[in-house]
């Protein structure tokens, strides 16, 4: 019995389109995550980048669980001395909401250069239209 193995030139790509609307931020990331790596499909392979491209539209209306909304903090450091900056989610859903997905979701995908190749694939926008048309994306329902 012999293990089938993906090549890149048999990649075939869909584009899916996600309503953010209402959706519980970690599960949708996670369902994302599995979207773009590509381990939906029957031929996943680990070192190969099978997955299909995501459109996320309605950022904003992205929900956290329990008191999250009110103590959520996004840190980020300048690389000075005295150089912490502290960004409370409630402030980053109202300046940046396409980033908040788009930081979940690169946290669950690999730390090396095929996570960085997987993140190009996913599309955030903050309202509910999108540039991405001409590719005909799919309705998917996902996350809780």
């Amino acid at each position: 019995m012999k293990t089938y193995v993906l090549r890149k030139e048999d990649v075939k790509r869909k584009w899916w389109l996600v309503d953010c609307n209402g959706k519980v931020l970690g599960r949708l990331a996670s369902d994302i995550a599995k979207i773009l790596r590509g381990k939906t499909k029957p031929e996943f392979t680990p070192f190969v980048d099978n997955g299909d491209f995501v459109v996320c539209v309605n950022a904003e209306k992205i929900r956290l669980t329990g008191k999250k909304t009110q103590q959520k903090i996004y840190y980020s450091h300048s690389g000075y001395r005295g150089g912490l900056k502290e960004n409370p989610f409630m402030r980053m859903r109202e300046k940046k909401p396409e980033w908040i997905i788009y930081h979940a979701v690169k946290g669950m995908l690999p730390k090396n250069k095929l996570g960085k190749k997987i993140i190009k694939k996913l599309k955030v926008y903050k309202g509910p239209n999108h540039p991405h048309t001409a590719q005909k994306p799919q309705n998917i329902e996902i996350g809780g």
